[in-house]
């Protein structure tokens, strides 16, 4: 079964996942929204309290989330109307991403790290592992192997 998409934005450039993620996700404000969704705070004054953001900027970038797809809204009270925001498939995946850029603070910026993921009663470090051969892949060991048609790893091919 195929894996359903998220609605693919328009980016600028070579033709790349990274550009596309980054455009739904790759702003502060909506990765620490994420954050706080995937800790459990799901209203918005916790969200807003917990990551520092402007409440305007919050706003807008919780309705681009959703607009992507990456989170839904879910009312909780009727009078007033008031909701919570909950993760989608889309959203609960970029778990790993979090944690991974976590792994990177807190060994290049953090000291020490402010939050620690556990595995059942174990600390939780994450690594990349090669699906085909199990062995951990070290940075500088991958390679891409496939280009964008009209694009080479140099860049757009002359026309």
């Amino acid at each position: 079964m195929e894996t359903p998409r998220i609605a693919r934005p328009r980016t600028v450039g070579r033709p790349c996942s990274v550009a596309s993620a980054l455009a739904l996700v790759g702003e502060k404000w909506a990765l620490l929204a994420v954050r706080e969704i995937l800790l459990g705070n799901r209203r918005f004054d916790a969200i807003a309290r917990n990551t520092g953001a402007p409440r305007d900027i919050l706003t807008t970038r919780l309705r681009a989330l959703e607009a992507a797809g990456i989170l839904e809204r879910r009312p909780y009270q009727d009078r007033p109307p008031r909701f919570e925001y909950h993760l989608t498939p889309p959203g609960r995946a970029l778990q790993p991403v979090l944690q991974t850029l976590a792994a990177w603070g807190d060994r290049w910026v953090e000291a020490p790290p402010p939050v620690v993921f556990r595995h059942e009663d174990h600390a939780l470090d994450a690594v990349l592992i090669c699906r085909e051969c199990g062995e951990e892949v070290a940075p500088g060991s991958v390679r891409p192997h496939r280009h964008a048609p009209g694009w080479s790893a140099a860049g757009p091919l002359a026309q």
